[in-house]
């Protein structure tokens, strides 16, 4: 891919998931050997990345906003991967998000035209270098949720000022104003202080337990954007941002369209764990179950039987330093039982095998009666749930087509 920065990198004894004893190999020349996964210079566990899953998803989201006409600004925190910024960009996205100051310096670095910083920065010392960024070029916006933040703002700000929302959150979320008045409040804040201009509003309904109740919730924040504008806050060009990978659909129902009378408006998402999706908590949560669409889950961890000590209960050798585990468990998809030479296997449902805890590196499989029997030595391949803690537990993924082939690596950055 060509575009965004991708440092020169490579594969060695330290990259985990692969067998490389002898010299390092570069990223590069890696993907370009196309090796097998299975007989490759792999070693269990390891992640890879389904191409024509990740390729249909970036698709899937950006032909979903280019419907509604909402500009997309997908959650780079997810994989933090310049490769996969890069196919996301190219797929049309306005720019990425980031969480921490420490991801926008990596945006930065990366060569990411824009930036939305989803969350309350305070730290001065960054702030006053993403004041010479911004001075520089770099478009950025940034969020306020406080009087004590905005006065953060203003003094760390450069000789251009910073385009701040002010963040509308609901009662027991994370950041953002509790009511339209103090969100107001902040807003002039923002207006009167010197070094800060008032860009639009943010919001974040994923934390909510239903579809009404995000759907209420940004009706709200349409109500507060609104009264906002009829206060004579905001400027010509407005932007409005929302959305994470539960709720989009209700971004699109509540929040596109032209709404905001005398105002150019741009309306954000800001969705991130769409682009590999996974086959647990996401799977249950997309959108696409109640609006046309479809997602399909890109990870894929590959992890060795190691022991079967007890009728009823094989080990793998992957837990907790692999797998996410802090929204759902792994969930067995199929078993491989490999033949002597390593590369040909044997497919086999792993229906009837079941993730019941984790360890650092163990995970325990309840095997029914009925279903397949594990063997030391068989792979069993394991889709995530939640991606958001999957890429930060791999420094290099590699990248398979159907047939296993590695294609490509992807490089993640936290």
């Amino acid at each position: 891919m060509s575009g965004l920065t991708r440092p020169a990198e490579h594969v060695d004894w330290r990259t985990k998931g692969f067998w490389v004893p002898g010299e390092p190999v570069p990223l590069a020349e890696f993907a370009a050997a196309r090796h097998p996964l299975f007989g490759g210079p792999f070693t269990w566990p390891v992640m890879v990345a389904r191409r024509p899953a990740l390729e249909h998803n970036i698709a899937e989201l950006a032909a979903f906003c280019a419907r509604h006409g909402l500009a997309f600004a997908p959650h780079g925190k997810t994989t933090m991967a310049p490769s996969l910024f890069q196919a996301q960009l190219d797929a049309g996205a306005w720019g990425i998000t980031a969480a921490t100051a420490n991801q926008v310096l990596a945006c930065r670095r990366f060569g990411v035209p824009r930036v939305l910083l989803a969350n309350e920065l305070l730290d001065a010392a960054a702030l006053r270098w993403l004041g010479g960024e911004v001075a520089d070029g770099l478009d950025l916006l940034l969020y306020a949720d406080s009087a004590e933040g905005v006065a953060v703002l203003s003094a760390a700000a450069g000789p251009r000022p910073f385009r701040v929302l002010v963040e509308l959150g609901h009662p027991g979320g994370r950041t953002g104003c509790r009511t339209t008045t103090e969100l107001a409040a902040v807003a002039r804040a923002v207006a009167d202080a010197p070094g800060t201009e008032l860009a639009g509003v943010a919001g974040y309904e994923g934390g909510l337990p239903d579809v009404a109740s995000a759907g209420a919730y940004l009706g709200t924040l349409r109500t507060a954007t609104v009264e906002l504008a009829e206060a004579g806050l905001l400027p010509r060009e407005v932007v409005v941002t929302a959305g994470g990978s539960s709720y989009f659909d209700q971004v699109a129902e509540r929040l596109a369209g032209d709404w905001l009378p005398g105002r150019e408006l741009t309306v954000i998402l800001r969705s991130g764990a769409y682009v590999s999706h996974d086959d647990g908590f996401y799977t249950e949560r997309t959108p696409f179950t109640r609006v046309p669409g479809s997602l399909d889950a890109a990870l894929e961890i590959w992890a060795q039987v190691t022991s079967v000590p007890e009728p009823g209960l094989a080990i793998v050798g992957m837990g907790k330093r692999e797998a996410p585990y802090d929204v759902g468990l792994p969930v067995p998809l199929r078993l491989r039982r490999p033949r002597p030479d390593g590369r040909a296997g044997t497919l086999h449902s792993a229906d009837g095998l079941r993730v019941t805890a984790v360890n650092d590196h163990h995970a325990y499989l309840a095997v029914d009666a009925a279903g397949p029997r594990p063997r030391p030595g068989d792979l069993v391949c394991f889709g995530i749930s939640h991606p958001c803690t999957a890429f930060d537990k791999w420094q290099v993924i590699p990248v398979v087509d159907d047939d296993h082939t590695v294609t490509d690596l992807i490089r993640t950055y936290f």
